[in-house]
């Protein structure tokens, strides 16, 4: 019998929309080199790897290249899964031990909400090839800052956010984890919009990121002074994310379908996989 892995698309309700994640439940833990391989194999923003840990659940997250510390749509897929598959009872939440502390996930009618930290961010002057990398003119960008991951750039508006087309090479060079581009939002419904790139994590383009959102959500609160928004992630598949302030804490609500199911066949030790899915 190999391992189950499950393919989910989050932040959306239609299938091939939001951002796919791999997601793996193991019987127990693996060694980082074996899931790095999964996750290269499955070719995916990211997979996520859970196993039992005491009362609770290890969540782990890796791009096709790295491990990360925090990522929000394979929570969500994750969460998904686990109720999906039964290993959760419908009123039951997922407790997950990460790199980033404890998180949870709850089923809030037809969303899953996620408590994850905030990643509030603060001005700085960002290195001289951010700006040509993302092709924007220097007076064009209304704010840069850092966020604990990211750089955030604010522009003027949502059609200069969807018309951004940057140079991946130059990018993939700057610090920190991803770039956040970000405008307030022209359509009804939403408060802002976003896109995220992380050329030096091998994703040019993440479709929808929770994890941005806990930048995003401290930053466009503190400029609308509301603590309940909307964001679209304006990326070719797209993706809604409510997010709501809590303290030190954001709250993602988002939806997720799950498009594929397959198996494991090889446990990258040359046999066929006996863990369960």
């Amino acid at each position: 019998m190999g391992i189950a892995i499950h393919t989910v698309d989050a932040f959306t309700a239609e299938p091939f929309r939001g951002n796919p994640a791999a997601v793996c439940l193991l019987a127990a833990p693996r060694d980082a080199g074996w899931m790095q391989s999964v996750a290269a194999e499955m070719n995916l923003a990211e997979t996520a790897f859970v196993h039992p840990e005491g009362g609770a659940l290890r969540l782990r997250w890796f791009t096709p290249k790295v491990e990360v510390d925090l990522c929000g749509h394979a929570t969500l897929a994750a969460a998904h899964v686990l109720w999906q598959t039964g290993r959760l009872g419908p009123g039951e939440r997922a407790r997950f031990e990460t790199r980033s502390g404890a998180l949870v996930a709850a089923r809030r009618g037809d969303e899953i909400e996620l408590d994850f930290p905030a990643t509030p961010v603060h001005a700085a002057k960002p290195p001289p090839e951010l700006l040509p990398a993302l092709r924007i003119a220097p007076g064009a960008a209304r704010f840069t800052g850092r966020s604990r991951f990211d750089w955030l750039v604010e522009v003027g508006s949502e059609a200069e956010v969807r018309a951004l087309a940057p140079d991946f090479a130059l990018l993939r060079p700057v610090g920190g984890r991803g770039v956040i581009v970000t405008s307030a939002a022209a359509a009804a419904g939403f408060d802002f919009v976003s896109r995220f790139f992380a050329p030096a994590a091998g994703i040019d383009e993440d479709p929808v990121t929770g994890s941005a959102h806990c930048a995003l959500a401290p930053y466009w609160g503190g400029r609308l002074r509301r603590d309940a928004m909307a964001g679209w992630q304006a990326s070719a598949r797209g993706g809604a994310v409510g997010v709501r302030l809590a303290g030190d804490r954001v709250l993602l609500y988002g939806r997720a379908v799950t498009v594929l199911r397959c198996e494991l066949l090889e446990d990258g030790r040359g046999r066929t996989g006996t863990e369960g899915g």
